[in-house]
C-alpha cells in the first residue's frame, strides 16, 4: 500500500538529477489544505550574512497535467513527476 498524504502535508526528496541552478534542490508531492494532490519544489537559498532557508512552490497535479497537454512550450515543471 502506497503512502497517502493527509491535507496540508507533503514529502520532499533531494533532487539527485539536478543539472542546472534553476531546477529545485528538493522535490516531492503532497496535498494542499483542500485535499488536492500537488507537486512541491524547494530551493535552498543562502543569503550572505543570513541563515539559509527554503523557498518553496506548489502546483496542483491537475494543473501541471493540463498545462503540459495543452501547450507545446516547456513548462517550469517539465521534470516532474519523478
Amino acid at each position: 500500500m502506497a503512502y497517502e498524504h493527509k491535507p496540508g502535508t507533503f514529502t520532499l526528496f533531494k533532487n539527485e538529477n539536478k543539472t542546472n541552478e534553476n531546477q529545485p534542490d528538493y522535490k516531492g508531492s503532497g496535498m494542499d489544505l483542500n485535499g488536492v494532490e500537488c507537486w512541491v519544489s524547494a530551493w535552498v537559498k543562502r543569503p550572505e550574512g543570513k541563515s539559509p532557508f527554503l523557498s518553496c512552490v506548489t502546483q496542483s497535479k491537475e494543473q501541471q497535467q493540463a498545462a503540459s497537454s495543452s501547450s507545446s512550450t516547456p513548462e517550469q515543471y517539465t521534470d516532474l513527476p519523478f
